[in-house]
This record gives structure tokens, sequence and C-alpha cells, in this order.
């Protein structure tokens, strides 16, 4: 067998109706991804496009110099397709340091949001 075929694919990512994720990116090789103010703002600005487009929900972000992190709600199940519009976007017309794949974890499912704990 060749080694292309050896080559494992990524894990499909779970995604549903009401997750919320948390989301990493970082520059390719750990490259810087925001230089100054001016990339960080044109960062949000695409982020709110996305979640807008997207109808996404974003819980919380934080922009560092070589990487992001995002708490993002998804009430359509549509992760995968808003994060490679919003890599896809940034990187062609901001910045020339390559985004490393996201990974994504799951933080919360629907049915469990309104569980409590005993008083």
């Amino acid at each position: 067998m060749s080694a292309m075929m050896l080559a494992m694919a990524r894990p499909l990512r779970i995604e549903f109706s009401g997750a919320l994720y948390h989301v990493t990116s970082r520059g390719d090789r750990r490259e810087a991804i925001f230089e100054d103010d001016e990339d960080r703002d044109t960062f949000l600005s695409t982020l709110g496009e996305v979640v807008e487009r997207f109808n996404w929900v974003c819980h919380a972000y934080c922009l560092m110099t070589n990487h992001y992190h995002l708490v993002i709600e998804t009430p359509n199940a549509n992760l995968s397709r808003g994060m490679r519009q919003l890599n896809g976007v940034f990187r062609n017309n901001e910045t020339p340091t390559l985004l490393a794949p996201p990974v994504a974890g799951i933080t919360r499912h629907p049915p469990f949001w309104h569980r409590r704990n005993p008083a």
C-alpha cells in the first residue's frame, strides 16, 4: 500500500444544534496571525459577519499573537462551515500566515444545559 493510503483522515467533527464549542486556531508553525490592532479589528469584523451569517452565538473570544480561542454556540449545527468561512476569509484577505486547522471541543450538550446540582 502507498503511504497515501495509510494516512489517517481527521476524525469527523461532531456537530448538533445548540452545541457549545471551545474552538482554537493557531498560525502554521506557530507564526503570528495578528501583527497589530488593525489585524485584530479585521478578524473581529470577519467573526461578526460569520456569527451573523451562520446564526452563531459567540459567548467569548481571546485573541493572542499566534492563535485565538472562541466559545461558539451553534443553533444550526454548522460549526465546520462557519470555521471554513472565518479562517478562509481572514487568511486570504489579511494575513500571509497560514492558519493551522482549527481544533474544536464540545463543552455542552443541550439536554444537560439546565441540569442543576442539588442545594
